[in-house]
């Protein structure tokens, strides 16, 4: 009733597709490892900046920030600029001292009142304006704005800045997410040096 023929080709059949199955067939070569030269081609196609590099973005995590010198000798003038900038906190001004200044805000064409203890970027979010912005802690240059009156130092006081520099600043360019006004001026926000 068995056919031994059928039978002895089915087995045939079987352990010949497994064999070819597990046989070693030729290896498929790899290709070179070109992540290093396309990393190096991407490199040289990025053009340089202008601006420090944040801290938190530096590398290893703890760059030094702007205007840092090695050595005694420029060790101190950094730590009298850092205290100087970190020892404005805008929420300690009290209420029977806080201020009000017209802000001219050009792109969005409105002038407001804006307090001494609200940041640029803040006031103009309560207009509903859409402005620019990324960290809202003064480490990046994305809610960059240009005071076309002059020097920034003269007309707004950053609670944190650890990006724009004197001259930047001389020339006018603040961060309105940190940047609360000390006089009435007229802004360009999406500016930046």
């Amino acid at each position: 009733m068995v056919d031994v023929a059928g039978l002895g080709l089915g087995i045939f059949l079987t352990l010949t597709v497994v064999a070819v199955h597990y046989a070693k067939g030729t290896e498929k070569p790899m290709p070179e490892d070109i992540a290093q030269d396309v990393l190096s081609h991407r490199a040289e196609s990025v053009p340089e900046t202008d601006f420090p590099e944040p801290y938190s973005r530096g590398i290893g995590g703890g760059s030094a920030p702007a205007g840092a010198v090695g050595g005694a000798e420029g060790e101190g003038e950094l730590e009298e600029a850092e205290e100087e900038e970190s020892g404005f906190d805008p929420s300690s001004i009290p209420e029977d001292e806080i201020e009000y200044h017209e802000i001219e805000y050009a792109k969005e064409g409105e002038t407001i009142e804006v307090a001494s203890n609200e940041s640029l970027l803040d006031a103009g979010e309560d207009e509903d304006w859409d402005l620019p912005y990324a960290c809202r802690q003064g480490q990046c240059v994305s809610c960059a704005g240009h005071i076309e009156d002059g020097d920034a130092a003269e007309f707004i006081r950053h609670e944190n800045n650890e990006v724009l520099d004197e001259d930047e600043m001389g020339e006018g360019y603040c961060l309105t997410c940190v940047a609360y006004p000390t006089d009435s001026f007229t802004l360009e926000t999406g500016e930046s040096p």
